[in-house]
């Protein structure tokens, strides 16, 4: 198995040139109706049945944020989740920003709450030493993404000039050239994660702002879930030889 293959099996072909085009220049892409009406019901339940039964340590397997809902290692947590990882539109995107081997690093979510959320621009990678890009993520929009409820800012075109830290002296504060991810539920975005980004407050009284991060990264690089630390028996028993390539799990077990 390698990652050609694997993207065959799930069904990848080769995306559009003009959602090439803006993925290359603007860093970003919104991929309309990915999640159907069923689909999102059943991972809009699960997220909240996952918060009930986790309570304070949700979200602990990589990150807990104050003032957030965080969930994390979702890949083992239900067979909803897992067509999100092997998802072809979503896969020839991050394959078309990373151009070579990639496998997922971590499939988490997160949920704003009321006054909170506001995050740093940021990059998901360290400031770059050659010209290749090495991470690429998707935001899975469980629920309405407004002006209003803490929806995600990305600055266009950021990915090919310097790491925010480098440049921002400030990055809290609304950026000049920021675009506000604004779009419905079921809605996909897709990223180079070398892009700046983060979240924006949520100033609504109780709305949600539920979001699934899934996070791929090019295979020689670390996973930010060790997908095969983690993994559960009945997870590789229920997925195909291509999922578990790109889990990095394609392994047999004891």
């Amino acid at each position: 198995m390698n990652i050609s293959t694997a993207l065959r099996d799930l069904g990848c072909g080769e995306m559009a040139e003009a959602a090439r085009q803006f993925l290359d220049e603007h860093g970003y892409l919104i991929l309309a109706d990915v999640i159907d009406r069923k689909w999102l019901q059943q991972l809009g339940d699960r997220f909240e049945e996952l918060c009930d039964a986790e309570g304070q340590s949700a979200g602990n397997e990589v990150h807990q944020e104050a003032g957030t809902r965080r969930l994390a290692d979702l890949v083992n947590k239900g067979g909803m989740f897992d067509g999100v990882y092997t998802n072809p539109r979503v896969l020839e995107a991050v394959h078309h920003v990373i151009r070579r081997d990639f496998k997922l690093s971590s499939l988490n979510a997160r949920d704003p709450l009321p006054g909170e959320g506001l995050q740093d621009l940021h990059a998901d990678w360290d400031p770059r030493t050659d010209q290749r890009f090495h991470v690429c993520n998707s935001i899975w929009l469980l629920d309405d993404f407004t002006p209003e409820n803490g929806c995600t800012r990305i600055v266009p075109g950021s990915h090919l000039g310097a790491h925010p830290s480098e440049v921002l002296d400030d990055r809290s504060a609304p950026h000049p050239d920021e675009v506000r991810i604004v779009a419905a539920a079921g809605t996909v975005v897709v990223f180079n994660a070398h892009t700046w980004h983060g979240g924006t407050a949520n100033v609504t009284r109780n709305g949600n702002r539920r979001a699934m991060h899934c996070y791929f990264t090019a295979r020689e690089h670390s996973q930010q879930l060790n997908q095969r630390e983690y993994l559960r028996v009945e997870t590789w028993t229920r997925i195909s030889r291509a999922a578990r390539y790109i889990l990095n799990v394609d392994v047999d077990l004891p």
